[in-house]
């Protein structure tokens, strides 16, 4: 029997895994489990694409919302989006913020249940849910903390049941590193002039984030220095970056086309937004064969290629833009246990010259 999947869009998360999702106008995007066509596809694709179904018994008319409970778990983060903290944070933040409490309030009607009955086990149940995802189960948690801290500073609660939720262990090795070979691989798809190589030189050769290098500009530019203060945390806790262009860098820049204000702009010449230039660079990784190869890897790989080459995690620290060594030494680990074995196996070597 032939089944159609109208409104089934496929969407790629940043490291390269697909999701599936119903996205029918004038309704929610909805997560579809997969893989396509099993049978728990078929009964989220048949759920969502009905939409939302009427409550057994409302009487309210088609089309008008439900009113929002009193002192329900709805109610409080509806409060909390309209608080100080919550418009402060960062434009993309708040929208992932919203967009995962507005969904566990959608989930088995917990949005109406009283917020101040919710505890810990609640949480961690919810999150069990979600083990096979550990990213997004670990988002929900980070969520529920800030939307509970918000009402214990305001008085609206004593206590915050999600504090003591332990987060789920995510990949120990984080995003996939790119190696010299898929590096080349690349650079062999994309010549020099392309805005593709100018992306992977840019990403190589700044060890910036996605944020980062969409910004990037030639305002940013001077006497050989790009000077910029980096996006993630400038509204809270703003990183100055200064950071030389390396000849190669400038070589590619000077080879390619390049917007008014940022280097790196879309086909109609204007600069990228953050998901567009995400989904971009996948593509043009995936026209070079690198099916598993998120821009995220570059960073990774340039720190570690830092690490190879005898920086020290300050010097690191100095061009990520990272204030603590934690994160530089997830990404060097294995590049400082590479130079400590050559180093230690030349010294046999040595002696017997």
């Amino acid at each position: 029997m032939k089944f159609r999947v109208k409104y089934v869009v496929e969407d790629t998360d940043r490291h390269g895994n697909v999701r599936l999702y119903c996205r029918k106008a004038g309704q929610p995007k909805v997560r579809l489990r997969g893989p396509f066509g099993s049978p728990e596809f078929l009964t989220d694709y048949r759920h969502a694409a009905k939409g939302p179904q009427p409550v057994k018994g409302a009487t309210e008319k088609p089309g008008k919302v439900a009113p929002v409970v009193p002192k329900s778990v709805r109610w409080l983060c509806g409060e909390y989006f309209k608080s100080a903290g919550f418009k402060q944070l960062d434009p993309r933040t708040r929208k992932v913020r919203r967009a995962i409490l507005e969904r566990m309030c959608q989930h088995k009607g917990d949005g109406d249940k009283p917020f101040k009955r919710m505890e810990p086990r609640h949480v961690r149940l919810r999150r069990d849910e979600l083990s096979d995802r550990p990213e997004a189960a670990n988002g929900m948690v980070k969520a529920l903390r800030q939307l509970y801290a918000y009402a214990v500073k305001y008085d609206l609660h004593d206590r915050n049941p999600a504090a003591s939720v332990e987060y789920l262990r995510g990949n120990p090795e984080g995003f996939h590193s790119w190696t010299i070979e898929e590096i080349e691989k690349f650079e062999n798809k994309h010549v020099v002039g392309s805005q593709a190589r100018l992306a992977l030189a840019l990403a190589l050769y700044t060890v910036q984030r996605l944020s980062d290098l969409i910004q990037i500009g030639r305002q940013h530019t001077r006497d050989g220095w790009l000077t910029f203060t980096q996006h993630k945390g400038r509204n809270r806790n703003p990183v100055r970056m200064e950071i030389p262009i390396i000849p190669e860098l400038q070589r590619i820049i000077d080879a390619s086309p390049t917007g008014d204000l940022t280097y790196l702009v879309n086909e109609r010449g204007t600069p990228w937004t953050a998901g567009s230039f995400g989904n971009r660079f996948r593509k043009w990784a995936r026209e070079a064969g690198l099916d598993d190869c998120p821009l995220h890897g570059l960073r990774k790989a340039a720190a570690a290629r830092l690490a190879e080459l005898g920086c020290t995690e300050f010097e690191i620290m100095a061009i990520t833009g990272y204030r603590t060594s934690k994160e530089v030494t997830r990404y060097t680990r294995a590049a400082r246990q590479k130079t400590r074995a050559e180093s230690a196996l030349k010294r046999p070597t040595d002696g017997q010259k």
